[in-house]
């Protein structure tokens, strides 16, 4: 068995574990479903779940290792807990925006926040932003924060303006 990275995510969903997985794996580059783990007859009187059915999918996010498990409707996600995907330019925003976006909760989309169709929130965050946004004492800065603050996918060149002036 391979050596697991120490510290990694697992998001709880309800029977979409594999789905989902598949649907995150078919985004980002460098990306796979590394193993499935099934349930057995063993528990069910505590799991509930079909012996066959998934119990757990171990995949890889760019080379961040995730698991997704199938523990049935007792927990959903909140904003408490979200992904934030870091992008080198506007055409990288767009794809991850889009695609993440696609089928998920258009009211929960502020600010580059957006959830997804599993109920998973995302933060699609232009690397640039973060130089633009780092002194609050910065005239600039607060400029570019409330442009910032006004959208649902971020714009880079908009935060540039507004963070240069214009």
């Amino acid at each position: 068995m391979p050596k697991r990275q120490r510290i990694a995510p697992c998001l709880w969903f309800d029977t979409q574990a594999e789905e989902a997985a598949q649907f995150y794996v078919s985004i980002f580059n460098n990306s796979k479903i590394t193993d499935v783990l099934r349930y057995g007859d063993a528990g069910h009187e505590i799991h509930g779940r079909p012996a066959g059915s998934v119990m757990t999918v171990d995949f890889e996010l760019d080379g961040q290792p995730f698991t997704s498990l199938n523990g049935g409707p007792v927990f959903s996600f909140n904003e408490a807990f979200s992904l934030q995907v870091f992008c080198d330019s506007q055409a990288e925003v767009d794809y991850f925006w889009e695609r993440l976006s696609a089928g998920g909760d258009e009211h929960a989309q502020q600010c580059g926040w957006l959830k997804d169709r599993y109920g998973v929130s995302w933060q699609v965050i232009p690397v640039a932003l973060l130089g633009m946004i780092r002194d609050p004492g910065d005239e600039r800065s607060q400029r570019a924060t409330a442009a910032m603050l006004r959208m649902k996918k971020l714009e880079i060149e908009a935060i540039r303006r507004a963070y240069e002036g214009g």
